[in-house]
């Protein structure tokens, strides 16, 4: 009788496992290898660095694939498909000849921010990629190479020209009959100037940003309704470099950009509904030569972002004090 029994019991098992056999067996017949492509171009940098950059960074940032053999085993493959492909969209170091030193400049910057945010690697990629978590040293090593990059900050002795927050935007602006405007199609206001400040931060290369919304953007962010933020949204960062005054007060010098953000989803389909430009200089020049620099240049990296904050980076987490204290009541 137990003979039977268990022979009535294994027999459904066995056939269950047969099945998943055979759907993980026909899986593999829908798995496309990832599109191998040339090195054109690679990376130069202390040798400390590219092997961060390589053990971290390589396997989905380049045309260099060495992945694991489960990487390669629908389904699992299809995901990292589409997120090589993405990471080659943002940055591919296996094509770094097209890289200017400016560029070359800014993408580190990129990186380390991306880094020590442990936005990158990705949490879900390390949980089977062990080897590719950064460590805090490694972050150091990124973080050294990154600044020695900008030269050093600039001494107290260059600061007796200190100028008001918004006084090189006006210069900037004045200098031109008509606006510039993105090659995607977005137009420089010095309006913005005017807007609500909706966010401040810092970065380590000695640069001050201040975020600025228009009145739709603010009320948005007030009433935590940007999850999609509406049409019509227009969010600036302006950049300008850190000076120390003879007292140790650090204060905004030279203007280095101003970067909009425009929320359109009609217009802008390919990049989640924004239109992004970056104005740099006195000269406000704007950044791309056509329209699709903001789908290879940006909208990747904000895609990190994503629903949390709508694809901004430094959206306060709440303005609405209201709001923020009649919940805090409630509890």
């Amino acid at each position: 009788m137990d003979s039977v029994k268990k022979k009535r019991t294994t027999k459904p098992i066995a056939i269950l496992f047969i099945a998943i056999v055979g759907v993980f067996a026909g899986l593999q017949l829908f798995n496309s290898p990832i599109e191998g492509k040339p090195v054109t171009g690679t990376i130069e940098a202390p040798h400390e660095v590219i092997a961060v950059l390589e053990r971290s960074c390589f396997n989905c940032h380049s045309n260099e694939q060495k992945l694991s053999w489960y990487d390669q085993l629908a389904p699992i493959s299809w995901g990292v498909k589409k997120d090589v492909e993405r990471a080659r969209e943002v940055m591919n170091f296996s094509e770094w000849s097209k890289v200017s030193p400016g560029e070359h400049k800014g993408r580190m910057y990129s990186i380390l921010n991306m880094m020590q945010a442990g936005k990158m690697p990705l949490h879900e990629y390390t949980l089977l990629h062990a080897s590719a978590k950064v460590s805090a040293k490694d972050i150091e090593v990124i973080r050294k190479y990154t600044l020695s990059l900008s030269g050093k900050s600039p001494s107290p002795a260059n600061t007796k020209e200190v100028k008001p927050l918004q006084q090189d935007i006006k210069t900037a602006s004045v200098s031109h009959s008509g606006f510039p405007v993105s090659p995607n199609g977005v137009k420089y206001t010095p309006e913005f100037k005017n807007w609500k400040v909706i966010s401040m931060s810092t970065l380590f290369d000695n640069s001050i940003r201040v975020i600025y919304g228009n009145s739709i953007a603010v009320k948005a962010v007030e009433t935590d309704n940007f999850h999609p933020w509406p049409d019509g949204s227009i969010v600036v960062k302006a950049v300008w470099k850190q000076t120390e005054a003879p007292d140790g007060e650090i204060r905004p010098g030279e203007f280095i950009n101003a970067q909009f953000m425009v929320k359109n989803s009609k217009k802008y389909t390919d990049t989640e509904g924004w239109g992004f430009a970056k104005f740099s200089g006195k000269d406000l020049h704007p950044t791309g030569n056509t329209a699709s620099f903001a789908r290879e240049s940006c909208i990747a990296c904000h895609r990190q972002l994503a629903e949390p904050t709508g694809y901004l980076f430094d959206v306060p987490m709440k303005v609405n004090t209201k709001n923020l204290i009649e919940k805090l009541q409630t509890k």
